[in-house]
């Protein structure tokens, strides 16, 4: 598909000569006059490049104007200034406001032709650098603000540069993986190698080949290096440890204990430096209890347990998270970015995520890609799947038309208040601090009116 570029010139004669020069070239093209022009065709369309002059007669906005409204809505958009005023000061403002290059007028066809190829094609590996990162799953952050990811963030700061081992529990898509890196990029290996073995994904037969390697002939032919050895200097990650079989588990705590181990077929012990990292979602206490899981290699793995928390124990972070998963899905699909509602963040608020963080942005992905309607339009909660809207809030399915036109002022009140505080502590996980906060009542007050409608909070249930 043929690349689209927007022209942005006050003068007809240059714009006309630019579309030329790019529409022998194979370009398909846009033009506008003023800025108010340029931003409705690029708010239209989101073209792959812009060519935007530095002053435009008569508009609201001169060219630096635009270019930061350009990359505040998408900042990976190459855009070239042009100008025939140039000087070295305008060039300079140009490229620190973020245009990929600066050409003087009047220019010659070749120099613009070499500037856009490059523009596209830096623009082109950079999407695709990103994409990748993307896909590979090589987040080392974890996003979110509530208290109990600031606490597992604080964990993982005091734990990284100690070289311990440490057991990651919690629930599937919880952020095991991403915990795992982040200890990685924070450790003084963070220069070595980062191996992950899915130990759910593996077949028993398999289990020692991956972890150990296959010795091969006296020559070396057929020698194959298990992930111990590849993880050498760096960090090894046992995902889903509790998949990995009775009699696997008793040779790799030896290999955990001596840092040296045989390859399958050979006789040799090999010696490795490793830091080894498990995750796992079940209770490995109970699977020692049952007999599946050793003990010994328990606690050689358990020398700092951490746990992540549910998606569902740290609510708060649910906005942000769609937010960004959003951002990440239009980025990867060439999708103008969507908004969500205020009554969509309280429906996602109000599930239970029992497939935690990868589950949500699972979701986000599904939403932009399948929604219909006008791109512009915030996503509200009845546009989300139907599992998420049963288990949203009464208040947002709430029919003013229904029973509130036969009820006296004061039971529609009350009606209206009980279903809007019960949707809001059930945002905020029934805190009463943090809803008191967002609805702008004293918590004292809050607590009164809550008595007064007949609404429990988690608090009141805990102190019952």
């Amino acid at each position: 598909m043929a690349h689209e570029i927007l022209i942005v010139d006050d003068e007809p004669d240059i714009r006309m000569l630019i579309e030329g020069i790019l529409e022998d070239e194979g370009y398909e093209t846009r033009a506008a006059g003023s800025s108010d022009a340029a931003l409705a065709a690029f708010r239209a369309r989101r073209p792959s490049l812009v060519i935007l002059d530095v002053w435009l007669q008569g508009s609201k906005l001169d060219g630096l104007g635009i270019l930061d409204v350009l990359h505040a809505e998408e900042p990976s958009l190459p855009v070239i200034m042009i100008s025939g005023h140039g000087t070295i000061e305008t060039a300079v403002a140009a490229l620190q406001h973020g245009a990929y290059d600066f050409i003087e007028k009047p220019f010659q066809a070749d120099r613009l032709l070499v500037v856009v190829r490059r523009a596209l094609e830096a623009a082109r590996l950079a999407k695709e650098n990103e994409e990748l990162r993307l896909r590979a799953g090589q987040d080392t952050e974890l996003f979110g603000n509530s208290v109990l990811l600031s606490a597992v963030r604080n964990q993982i700061e005091r734990v990284a540069p100690t070289g311990s081992r440490v057991l990651i529990t919690g629930g599937p898509g919880s952020g095991k993986e991403v915990a795992a890196r982040m200890i990685h990029a924070r450790s003084r290996r963070t220069d070595g190698p980062f191996v992950a073995l899915n130990c759910a994904t593996l077949a028993p037969g398999r289990f020692e080949e991956e972890l150990f390697g296959l010795e091969g002939t006296a020559d070396g032919v057929g020698r194959r290096t298990g992930v111990l050895e590849r993880a050498h200097g760096g960090t090894l990650l046992l995902d889903e440890v509790a998949d990995m079989p009775l009699e696997t588990q008793g040779k790799i705590v030896r290999a955990l204990q001596d840092q040296t181990f045989e390859r399958l077929g050979g006789s040799t012990r090999v010696k490795v430096d490793v830091r080894v990292l498990a995750t796992t979602n079940r209770d490995l206490q109970a699977e020692i209890m049952a007999g599946r899981f050793r003990e010994d290699l328990y606690y050689r793995l358990a020398v700092v347990p951490l746990r992540m928390p549910s998606l569902r124990e740290r609510r708060d972070d649910i906005p942000g998270l769609a937010e960004l998963f959003l951002k990440r899905a239009a980025e990867m699909a060439g999708l103008p970015k969507r908004e969500l509602s205020a009554d969509a963040i309280a429906a996602l608020q109000a599930y239970e995520w029992p497939g935690n963080v990868r589950e949500l942005r699972n979701l986000m992905e599904r939403v932009l890609i399948m929604l219909p309607g006008n791109t512009t339009e915030p996503i509200r909660a009845e546009m989300l799947p139907s599992t998420i809207g049963e288990g949203a809030p009464a208040l947002l399915k709430f029919d003013a038309s229904a029973d509130v036109m036969s009820l006296p002022l004061r039971e529609a009140r009350d009606m209206f208040e009980t279903e809007y505080l019960q949707a809001q502590l059930l945002r905020f996980g029934g805190n009463i601090s943090r809803t008191a906060i967002f609805v702008g009542m004293e918590r004292s007050a809050l607590h009164r009116k809550l008595k007064q409608l007949g609404v429990t909070s988690s608090e009141d249930r805990g102190a019952g």
